[in-house]
């Protein structure tokens, strides 16, 4: 971990960490999956896990962003909930893209552990936003 990290762009005071974008982290996500995507070698077995991990791995952005223009707290509250789905549900398809791709094995899990931190970031905001 460098020095910088821990700085603050605006000041340049040191010990306060740089503001966390959410909506970011989750682009970048959906991103990393669409390429990790077209890594895998297209077959009877992989195309529709293909199709399935797109579909959640960028859907966690798209909802993130949803949440953030929600109507209500009602509505915030499904839309989290929704990002919380589609990232365990992302999971679940690197799980089995790795299962039929062993290659890919070490990307998968590198993204499983991406889906999992926001999984658990979004189920953060979800407790908060109750009390």
């Amino acid at each position: 971990m460098t020095n910088d990290e821990f700085t603050n762009d605006e000041t340049g005071n040191r010990g306060t960490r740089p503001e966390f974008d959410l909506e970011t982290q989750t682009a970048k996500f959906g991103a990393a999956v669409i390429r990790f995507a077209k890594r895998i070698p297209v077959n009877p077995v992989s195309s529709p896990l293909i199709g399935q991990l797109v579909r959640a791995g960028t859907s966690v952005g798209a909802n993130h962003v949803e949440a953030n223009n929600a109507e209500s707290r009602k509505d915030f509250h499904h839309k989290i909930g929704i990002c919380r789905k589609e990232a365990k549900e992302s999971t679940h398809w690197l799980r089995m893209v790795a299962v039929a791709e062993p290659d890919l094995q070490a990307k998968a899990q590198v993204l499983c552990q991406e889906a999992h931190e926001l999984n658990l970031i979004f189920s953060a905001i979800r407790r908060r936003k109750d009390e």
